[in-house]
């Protein structure tokens, strides 16, 4: 059965890494001792062993040990024998062209399909949609393939912010930009806010945390989603 977390962010405000989302990666590894952490995205710039040692120190107050991808002579070997995955935040396209040139894509997709778990956050969870193409990161490098890892039968815009009432902003809103995709394509968005995550048993796609989600679909207004909301019939 699939076992999939996908989290709009990693950190909330005054909190501490991974923090709000420790009861449901406790559920997700349940009885699992050690995980394979996909550092590519590299916020900020950080290495791999910086984002690693992030990610190792959080997990290890749930007793789960993390071992970054980077770190094994064939990544291929790693993603067919290991228990369970998370794939941290960053950039998308930097994240998504690593795993293509890896070939890394289409097997973990597959191993995940196949029941092991997955947790993303972020650029970690727009992989769990049909494309890429609806991130908020800059293109600092050009993926061979917008194409992820078709999770979920939509895609996401973590972070997702509302228009703040008065702002004298005039640039595009988020919504704004998830318009000008439905121009090019039928893809639904889920609108995902900072606090609330995805979460997918077998055949179930569960909206969690406290915030409603804000769905676009092409030719339709967008609507909002409650918290508890079931995102497979959108």
């Amino acid at each position: 059965m699939r076992k999939i977390v996908l989290a709009s962010t990693s950190t909330l405000s005054g909190e501490e890494y991974l923090a709000y989302l420790g009861p449901a990666i406790r559920e997700l590894f349940a009885g699992i001792p050690e995980i394979v952490f996909i550092p590519y995205a590299r916020p900020g710039g950080i290495s791999h062993d910086e984002y690693t040692a992030r990610a190792a120190e959080a997990f290890g107050e749930w007793g789960i040990a993390v071992k970054g991808l980077h770190t094994f002579p064939d990544p291929e070997v790693a993603i067919r024998h290991a228990k369970g995955y998370f794939t941290g935040g960053g950039n998308t396209f930097l994240l998504v062209k690593q795993l293509h040139n890896l070939k890394l894509m289409d097997l973990l997709a597959a191993e995940v399909e196949g029941g092991k778990p997955y947790l993303g956050t972020s650029a970690g969870s727009n992989i769990g949609g049909v494309n890429m193409q609806t991130t908020n990161d800059m293109p600092i490098v050009l993926p061979p393939s917008f194409q992820t890892m078709n999770l979920v039968p939509f895609n996401l815009n973590p972070h997702y912010l509302d228009p703040i009432p008065g702002l004298n902003h005039m640039g595009e809103t988020r919504e704004t930009r998830i318009r000008e995709f439905h121009t090019q394509q039928n893809i639904p968005v889920v609108g995902l806010r900072e606090g609330s995550w995805i979460a997918v048993e077998g055949t179930e796609i569960a909206l969690r945390g406290p915030h409603s989600a804000r769905i676009f679909k092409a030719g339709h207004e967008p609507y909002e989603l409650a918290a508890g909301g079931n995102l497979s019939l959108i």
